[in-house]
C-alpha cells in the first residue's frame, strides 16, 4: 500500500471567481484588524482586504481574558520586561524582536486605546495593572476584569466597519498564488454559503499577510476555538516558506476540567486569577508549588505546567485544583465575571469551591518565520501574530505578550509594505500583483473522518509529556492517516483535515528531533536542558521528498536575500538561512578587522563594474542561485546579478554563465566564496552527467551517499540532482541502511530488519547484503529496497533474476564509469556512487572584469 505524500496543494476546484487588492489579510484578530487598520491609515487610497473564516467577531483574541502586556507603570522600564520575557522564553528568544515589542509596546496600547478600546481603570481614571505569571511587575491591563479580548475585537471591529477596508467571512483560506517571478500574488479562498462570492475564488494581491492565528484544534483538548486549525502554517508550508519551533506548544496550566473524556474548546481559568493570589493545590489542599519554583504560583506556564502533571502523576489523580474562595463572591463577580459565569455554568461556585483545572494547548510559540518586519522566506508573504515566529516567544510565550505582539508587529507590517510600495524597487511590495502562474505540483488531501484520530494521537503522545516511544507512535499514526479506502472530496471538512495533519506532522518531528527539556517542550526521557547541543532552532520546509528539517544555532540572523534567490533556493529544497549562513562563515573566515586590504589599496571607493562569470570548461552547471546569493550576501545587497543559462544546462568553454554588477570592491572581495560553491557543485553535476550518460537506456538510476563535506550535504545532493541524478537518504534519520556491523549487533539480518522496522514503522528500509543466499531471507521480512555491495556483474544478474521485482536493487562498491553500463544493463534499479560528491573535480568558473 503506496502512503501518499503530504500535499504541496490542497485538491480543490478552479477559482471561479476573483477580486483585487493591493494587500489581503487573511485573519480577523488583533493582528489581522490592526494591520488592516494601520495600513489603510498610512494610504487611504489603497484597496485592503480582509478575509476571515468565521465571522469579523470570531476567532481566538476574543477569547482572551488576561490582558495585554505593557510597560505604563513609572516604576517599570522594558528593560524589566525584556528581561522577564528572555526569561520565560528559556534561551530562543530574538533579544532584539524582544527590545522592538518591548520598547513599540506601549506607544501600540495607547494607539489601541486611540481606536476606542476601553480598559480598565481605578476610582481615579488611570489604568488598573495586574501581574501574571512570569511578570515581576504589576504590567498587564484588562477590560471588562476578564474579558480583554471581547473589548478589544470590539473595538477593532467598529473601527473596521467605519473604514473602507473590504472584509469576505466565511471564508477558509486555501493556497498561496506566485507569480512568475516566485512572488506572492495572492490567495485561492473557498467562501462558505452563499451570495455573490461562494465556492472557491482568488483574490489577486500584491502583498499577502497571514494572520490567521494557532494551531490549537490539532489537539483533542485545547483553549483555541473550532476555527484554529492552523491553517497559515499549513499554507505557508506548502507555499514553501520556513517554519520554525512548532515543537513549542505552551500548554495552559489552568484550564476548567471537565472529565476525562471532553474535547475540543475547553473553557480558560486565566492566570490572571493566580495574579490575583489564587493558588494551586492538590485534593489534599497541599500547596505544591512554593517549592517548585521562587514565584510559586506565578512561575512560567511551563513550569507551573510541568508542576501540575507531576502532581497529578504523583497522587494518581487526572487533575488539580485552584483555590480563590477567599476573593469573597464581588471580587469574582466584578474582576472575574466571565470565569465565574462559566464555571457556574458547569455546576462549579469558585466561591465556595476549588476550581478543578488541568493543562491544555493553548498557544503556539513557533510559528511561520519571520523577520522584525513581519516578511517570511516567501516573498511578498508576510506573518502576524500567532501564526508567526518572530522570536519574541522563544521557547515559552510570557503571558499577555501575545496580543502585544500581534499589535506590534501589524504596525511594522503596514510599514514596511507602505515603504515598500513608495520605494518602487524591484524588491518592493508592487502596486499590483504579479499574474499567477500555474502551479503544477501535487496535490492530495486528508479523509476528514481522520480528524479526531490525529487529534488524539496528538494529545496522548505529543502533548505536555513527551518522549521518544510516544513521539514515534504518533508520527507512525499521522503517516497512516495519510492513507484512505475512499476517493477524498474537496470540501472545508477535508481541507481542514489536511492541515491539521499538515501542521500535526511537522510539530511531532521537531519535537521528536529537539532531545531535552526546555520551555514548553519537555521529554521525559531528555529531562534537562542542554545547550551545548540544542541552543538553536528547528526550521521545517516541506517538498516533494516530504519534511526536511534544519538546526540554525541560536542568534544566527537569516539575511534577506534578492527575491529571486530565496524563491529558487527554496524551490531546489534549500533552506535559505542554511545557505546564507554557510556564506557568513565563509566571511568570518576571509575577512579581518582591515577588510580586503588588496582591494581597499588598489580600486578606489567609488568605482563600479561589471563582471562575467565565465565557463573555462565544458560541463554541467550547478549553483547559480548559491552563487548570486553569495554575490549579493558578501556586498550586502550592492550587487546586481543576471543569469544567463540555467542550473543543470550543459556549458562549453566560454560560455557567460552571469553577468554580475556593482562596486568592484565588493566583486573581488565576494568573488572566492561564489566561485568556491559554484566550481564545486558545478564540478557534481558534470561528474554526474557522464555517469547518467553512461548507463542511458538501461533504467537504472545514479544515486549519491552520504559522501559530503561536512555543511554542503544539502547543496551537494542538489547538484547531483543537476546532473540528472538521485538523492539516497539525506541523513541517517529519514532512513535506514542496515550494514554488516547493524547485522552482527542485532543477531542477523532478520533481526536487525524487523528492529528498525518495530522501532520506526513507515520508514524506509535498505538493507544491505554481500552474498546471494543473504537476499531471501531479507525478502522474506518485507524490505523494499536492497543494496548489493561488491557483487560482480553475473552476481547481480542472478540476484535480479532471483528478486524478480519483488525489491528495488542498488548496485553499490567497485563501481566505475567504464563498468556502469555493464552493470545498469543487469536490470538493477540504482548504481550508488559515492565519488559524485566526494571526488569530483571542480569544473573551471572564472570572474572576468569588463573594465571601464
Amino acid at each position: 500500500m503506496a502512503i501518499p505524500a503530504i500535499p504541496q496543494r490542497l485538491t480543490a476546484p478552479a477559482p471561479g471567481w476573483t477580486v483585487e487588492a493591493d494587500v489581503v489579510v487573511v485573519g480577523s484578530g488583533i493582528a489581522g484588524l490592526t494591520l488592516a487598520l494601520r495600513y489603510t491609515g498610512l494610504d487611504p487610497e489603497a484597496k485592503v482586504l480582509v478575509v476571515t473564516k468565521d465571522v469579523l467577531s470570531s476567532g481566538s483574541t476574543r477569547w482572551a481574558q488576561g490582558g495585554i502586556a505593557a510597560v505604563l507603570d513609572p516604576q517599570d522600564t522594558p528593560a524589566e520586561h525584556l528581561s522577564d520575557t528572555l526569561v520565560a522564553g528559556v534561551g530562543l528568544c530574538d533579544e532584539e524582536a524582544v527590545r522592538v515589542l518591548v520598547t513599540e509596546g506601549p506607544g501600540a496600547l495607547r494607539g489601541l486605546i486611540a481606536a476606542g478600546a476601553r480598559f480598565d481603570t481605578d476610582d481615579s481614571g488611570e489604568l488598573q495593572l495586574t501581574r501574571e505569571g512570569g511578570h515581576r511587575r504589576n504590567r498587564i491591563v484588562h477590560a471588562g476584569g476578564d474579558a480583554t479580548g471581547a473589548e478589544v475585537q470590539r473595538a477593532l471591529v467598529q473601527a473596521l466597519r467605519e473604514s473602507s477596508i473590504e472584509v469576505i467571512e466565511h471564508a477558509l483560506v486555501l493556497d498561496l498564488l506566485k507569480d512568475a517571478g516566485g512572488r506572492a500574488a495572492g490567495v485561492t479562498l473557498h467562501v462558505m454559503g452563499e451570495g455573490e462570492r461562494d465556492g472557491v475564488g482568488a483574490v489577486r494581491a500584491g502583498a499577502v499577510v497571514l494572520a490567521t492565528g494557532g494551531m490549537g484544534q490539532v489537539y483533542a483538548a485545547t483553549t483555541n476555538p473550532v476555527v484554529s486549525t492552523g491553517d497559515g502554517v499549513a499554507l505557508a508550508l506548502r507555499a514553501g516558506a520556513v517554519v520554525r519551533d512548532l515543537e513549542f506548544v505552551q500548554f495552559h496550566p489552568t484550564v476548567l476540567w471537565l472529565g476525562e473524556d471532553s474535547t475540543g474548546q475547553q473553557p480558560l481559568i486565566s492566570e490572571a486569577v493566580r495574579g490575583e493570589g489564587a493558588v494551586l493545590v492538590d485534593a489534599e489542599g497541599v500547596r505544591f508549588m512554593k517549592d517548585v519554583h521562587e514565584l510559586a504560583d506565578l512561575a512560567p506556564r511551563d513550569v507551573v505546567a510541568k508542576a501540575i502533571m507531576r502532581r497529578m502523576r504523583e497522587t494518581g489523580a487526572d487533575h488539580m485544583y485552584l483555590d480563590a474562595r477567599h476573593f469573597g463572591e464581588e471580587k469574582w463577580r466584578t474582576r472575574f465575571p466571565t470565569i465565574h459565569a462559566v464555571c457556574r455554568e458547569h455546576g462549579i461556585d469558585p466561591v465556595t469551591q476549588p476550581i478543578p483545572v488541568a493543562p491544555a494547548a493553548h498557544y503556539a510559540s513557533g510559528g511561520v518565520r519571520a523577520d522584525l518586519h513581519g516578511r517570511t522566506s516567501a516573498p511578498g508573504l508576510y506573518a502576524c501574530g500567532e501564526v508567526a515566529c518572530t522570536g519574541v516567544h522563544g521557547a515559552n510565550r510570557l503571558a499577555s505578550n501575545s496580543l502585544l505582539e500581534g499589535l506590534v508587529f501589524a504596525e511594522r507590517i503596514a510599514a514596511d509594505i507602505h515603504a515598500g510600495r513608495r520605494a518602487g524597487s524591484p524588491a518592493a511590495v508592487r502596486t499590483a500583483p504579479g499574474e499567477p502562474v500555474a502551479d503544477d505540483r501535487p496535490t492530495g488531501l486528508v479523509d476528514p473522518r481522520a480528524r479526531p484520530r490525529i487529534q488524539g494521537h496528538m494529545s496522548r503522545g505529543a502533548s505536555v509529556l513527551r518522549g521518544q516511544e510516544s513521539l514515534s507512535e504518533v508520527a507512525r499514526a499521522l503517516v497512516s492517516s495519510r492513507w484512505t479506502p475512499v476517493a477524498v472530496e474537496p470540501c472545508t471538512e477535508s481541507w481542514e483535515a489536511t492541515n491539521l495533519l499538515t501542521v500535526a506532522s511537522a510539530l511531532v518531528e521537531a519535537a521528536r528531533n529537539r532531545e531535552e527539556t526546555r520551555g514548553s517542550h519537555w521529554r521525559e526521557d531528555f529531562p534537562e536542558r542542554n545547550d551545548a547541543w540544542w541552543l538553536g532552532h528547528l526550521d521545517v520546509t516541506l517538498t516533494a521528498e516530504g519534511m526536511t528539517m534544519t538546526y540554525v544555532p541560536h542568534g544566527q540572523r537569516a539575511t534577506v536575500l534578492p527575491p529571486r534567490v530565496e524563491t529558487d533556493l527554496i524551490e531546489a529544497g534549500l533552506d535559505p538561512a542554511t545557505v546564507t549562513a554557510l556564506f557568513q562563515a565563509a566571511a568570518d573566515e576571509d575577512l579581518q578587522a582591515p577588510g580586503d586590504v588588496t582591494s581597499l589599496a588598489t580600486i578606489p571607493a567609488g568605482q563600479t563594474d561589471t563582471a562575467d562569470v565565465v565557463a573555462r570548461a565544458d560541463g554541467v552547471v550547478s549553483g547559480l542561485a548559491v552563487a548570486e546569493g553569495a554575490f549579493s550576501h558578501l556586498s550586502q545587497g550592492r550587487l546586481m546579478a543576471e543569469r544567463l543559462v540555467k542550473d543543470g544546462e550543459r556549458v562549453t568553454r566560454g560560455d557567460v554563465l552571469m553577468t554580475v554588477t556593482g562596486p568592484t570592491r565588493d566583486l573581488l572581495t565576494a568573488e572566492r566564496t561564489a566561485l568556491n560553491l559554484l566550481t564545486h557543485l558545478s564540478g557534481i553535476a558534470t561528474l554526474t552527467d557522464r555517469w547518467v550518460r553512461a548507463v542511458e537506456g538501461t533504467g537504472a538510476r545514479i544515486r549519491d551517499s552520504r559522501k559530503t563535506l561536512p555543511g554542503l550535504r544539502a547543496l551537494e545532493k542538489y547538484a547531483v540532482r543537476c546532473g540528472g541524478g538521485v538523492n539516497h537518504r539525506m541523513s541517517l534519520s529519514d532512513a535506514a541502511l542496515i550494514k554488516d556491523n547493524h547485522v552482527v549487533a542485532a543477531g542477523g539480518v532478520a533481526e536487525a530488519f524487523r528492529a528498525v522496522r518495530d522501532a520506526y514503522p513507515g520508514l524506509p528500509i535498505e538493507v544491505e547484503v554481500d552474498r546471494i543466499d543473504q537476499i531471501e531471507p531479507v525478502l522474506a521480512e518485507g524490505a523494499e529496497e536492497i543494496l548489493l555491495d561488491n557483487f560482480t556483474v553475473d552476481d547481480l544478474v542472478l540476484a535480479v533474476r532471483l528478486v524478480d521485482g519483488r525489491a528495488r536493487l542498488e548496485s553499490s562498491g567497485g563501481l566505475t564509469l567504464d563498468s556502469a553500463r555493464d552493470v545498469a544493463e543487469t536490470g538493477v534499479d540504482y548504481l550508488a556512487v559515492g565519488a559524485l560528491t566526494h571526488s569530483a573535480p571542480a569544473l573551471d568558473i572564472a570572474l572576468d572584469l569588463r573594465g571601464n
